[in-house]
């Protein structure tokens, strides 16, 4: 399972979002640019410290990031998170190597990308609200497919966080 995100806007998403990456040990691919410097104090505030602990890809543009993923085994099934997706989430049946990705804060993701993916998804909400914030999508998402795949890393007793 991987993350990405096309191009985005808000550094303190993207720290999140890195955050929630790092902790549930799920690479993620940026395609830039980004709305932002992407050593930005912002991202780096809601990162936390957690961001040295992501498997983080950066690619220069949507072009480099489809050639990057036509390499090797990487062009498997690219799920995109939209407003104008056709399945709910929750009914979607998720594989381990899916790539989840999520469009710009602004203003989603372009037809290019709709063309490219294999699925779009929706979080169903109530009737007259455009959108949930990124970070928040990006957790409930990847917490389904992570739920379906039994892809949820595994504490020990020996584990620091268990005590």
């Amino acid at each position: 399972m991987r993350l990405a995100l096309y191009e985005p806007d808000i550094p303190q998403n993207t720290g999140t979002i890195l955050r929630l990456s790092a902790c549930l040990g799920v690479p993620v691919d940026i395609v830039e640019p980004c709305g932002f410097v992407f050593d930005d104090r912002r991202l780096r505030r809601a990162g936390m410290d957690y961001l040295d602990a992501v498997d983080l890809t950066r690619h220069s543009s949507w072009n480099a990031y489809r050639v990057w993923r036509a390499g090797s085994d990487r062009a498997r099934r690219l799920i995109l998170l939209t407003t104008k997706g056709d399945t709910a989430y929750a009914d979607f049946s998720y594989a381990p190597s899916d790539t989840l990705m999520f469009g710009r804060e602004s203003g989603g993701a372009p037809p290019e990308v709709h063309d490219a993916v294999d699925a779009r998804l929706f979080i169903p909400m109530r009737p007259g609200l455009r959108s949930l914030n990124i970070a928040v999508a990006a957790a409930m998402v990847l917490g389904e497919a992570l739920r379906q795949t039994e892809g949820f890393p595994s504490q020990t007793a020996d584990d620091p966080a268990e005590r």
